[in-house]
């Protein structure tokens, strides 16, 4: 090996090496000792490899060893553009149903964006005709990017989840658990099998561009935690958690929607930030995982890790250990554009599903072609198909719940994670009216809390300066006229101003919330300056009720934010 690979690529390699020596010693007998009858040996000799066992799968992240063999015959009755459908999980358009395209392609499954979703019956339609028409022949998978906060999905009529960044200011995994359990049950009403979340990314603050509040936080502990609670929640609902994004987004600057990451921080140093999450939710036994398009310059350098074998299998699958359903990030971004196959990379690096290929039967026949022409091994296609497919009986019922139900829940986390960073930690906040200014999600949102709570209102005007007399000089009167006319009304507000702010620069002046990241709190110096990590109904209800001194605020900043007082009370 060349003196420039570095020690940690060597590290991989050896992994690799002893991967492909263990794989090729499974059948291996014990030969009778000379003048033996043979008797004993052949007493001992081991049982024939199951089917799954002869794909290399094991249990221990959900699936029996029944559920994986019963999968793995499955996929051996299946012809070959039948298994390469069965890896690709596509996007659709329009709001029907979208049987035609997955029994076209025999697709594994379909993920739901805003625009397939016109209402929450809608929804439940469509994927309840998907399963009936489409499911009783194969598992299909439904999936959504359902996180909380500004990555929602699904609106209308379902509860509104404050972001992830809630659950490490709250501290308390068990309400996290129970949070993202109601999140879960909601989705399962609507057809829904699996959650692309929660994000095991752990953000480094303000240069982090992609993530933000989707993390729990800053330290590496906090987000395992709370990664692995969220996840359980999700499973308890009998909806597949996918913890993302492998091997961690936090701490980059590039957006890979854009273009491609690159993680120049050594290996080691990987292992005790942003692998940390990841290390614990494979040792918690959780089913999915989905890679970055990210490039791991210490192990595979330029190469994204969703399509790189030694970041996949292993870095991965032999140091971490983890035996599960592997999903690609979404192949239509930009960090993945142009190149070549991509489909066919993710799976020959390891990965089993592949997520939103820009063109779906292209791309199930690269893979076609890939296997026939031998850039891509039949068995390696198998396994990846009978992974998922185990993994959706395993999950093939659920908790569900109608849309709404977890308003109480989502009210619980954001009252135990909203930050006092600036003002008193005891008593009101605020005295007389107070006039909302923001947004107008949250400004109505607040408005409907406020007046649930009895908290008085004020009001915004408008005020120009008196239209000037006449002096009876016409020329001079009609010049103070336009000038009037163009002169712009001045904003008065009567009552204390509350800002709800999900960015940009902060006032100095009477209440600033930070809505979503915190860090804009440290650039105002106003009196009192909070963090709600979420502007739904639930995070203004709790807002209000600190301003009125009814509730204390638990939560402290899972981030450093500079500039301000204190990190909590």
């Amino acid at each position: 090996m060349p003196a420039s690979v570095s020690p940690h690529r060597r590290g991989i390699a050896a992994l690799l090496a002893l991967g492909v020596l263990a794989a090729g010693c499974t059948g291996d007998t014990e030969t009778p000792e000379p003048g033996s009858d043979g008797a004993s040996a052949e007493a001992a000799a081991p049982d024939p490899p199951s089917a799954s066992e002869r794909l290399g799968l094991r249990p221990g992240w959900g699936p029996s060893r029944a559920e994986l063999d019963l999968a793995a015959r499955r996929t051996n009755r299946m012809t070959l553009p039948q298994l390469a459908g069965q890896v690709i999980v596509a996007r659709w358009s329009g709001t029907g149903a979208p049987t035609a395209l997955v029994r076209r392609l025999h697709l594994g499954g379909v993920v739901a964006f805003a625009g397939n979703v016109s209402s929450t019956d809608q929804l439940r339609r469509a994927t309840r005709a998907l399963q009936r028409d489409a499911g009783r022949d194969w598992p299909v998978m439904v999936a959504v990017d359902q996180e909380g906060g500004t990555v929602a999905r699904v609106r209308g009529s379902a509860t509104g989840f404050p972001a992830f960044m809630s659950a490490g200011a709250a501290a308390r995994p068990a309400l996290t658990r129970r949070t993202y359990a109601a999140s879960g049950r909601e989705l399962r009403g609507l057809g829904v099998n699996v959650d692309l979340a929660p994000d095991a990314d752990v953000t480094t603050g303000p240069g982090d561009p992609v993530i933000g509040s989707r993390s729990a936080g800053s330290d590496p502990a906090t987000v395992a935690r709370h990664v692995v609670a969220a996840a359980r929640g999700f499973r308890d609902a009998g909806v597949v958690p996918v913890v993302k994004h492998f091997p961690g987004h936090g701490s980059l600057g590039t957006d890979s929607h854009l273009a491609l990451p690159v993680q120049r921080r050594p290996l080691a140093a990987l292992s005790r930030t942003d692998l940390r999450p990841f290390r614990a939710a494979v040792e918690a036994g959780l089913p999915a995982v989905m890679t970055g398009h990210i490039a791991v310059a210490d192990v595979d350098p330029g190469v994204p890790a969703s399509l790189s074998r030694p970041v996949v299998t292993g870095l991965l699958r032999q140091r971490l250990g983890f035996e599960g359903v592997v999903m690609s990030d979404a192949l239509d971004m930009g960090a993945v554009s142009g190149r070549r196959t991509p489909a066919v990379q993710v799976l020959r690096a390891g990965s089993d599903v592949v997520l939103m290929p820009p063109d779906p039967a292209a791309t199930r026949a690269a893979i076609v072609r890939a296997v026939r022409d031998g850039r891509l091994d039949r068995t390696r296609l198998r396994q990846a198909a009978a992974r998922t497919i185990a993994l959706l009986e395993h999950h093939a019922t659920g908790d569900p719940a109608p849309p709404g139900s977890g308003r109480a829940a989502s009210r619980r986390l954001s009252a135990a994670a909203v930050t006092v960073a600036a003002g008193p930690c005891r008593g009101a906040l605020v005295s007389g009216p107070v006039v909302p200014l923001g947004g107008d999600a949250a400004v109505q949102a607040f408005r409907g809390a406020a007046r649930s709570a009895g908290l008085s209102l004020g009001e915004v005007r408008y005020e120009k300066p008196p239209r000037p007399e006449r002096t009876g000089r016409k020329k001079k009167d009609r010049a103070a006229l336009r000038r009037w006319r163009r002169t712009e009304p001045v904003r008065v507000v009567d009552g204390t101003p509350v800002h709800l702010l999900s960015g940009g620069a902060a006032p100095d002046t009477g209440v600033v919330v930070a809505t979503d990241r915190p860090y804009l709190l440290g650039g105002s110096s106003a009196p009192v300056r909070i963090a709600t990590y979420g502007e739904t109904p639930g995070a203004m209800s709790a807002l209000v009720d600190v301003l009125l001194g009814r509730e204390r605020a638990p939560g402290r900043l899972p981030v450093e934010v500079p500039g301000v007082p204190r990190r909590g009370c």
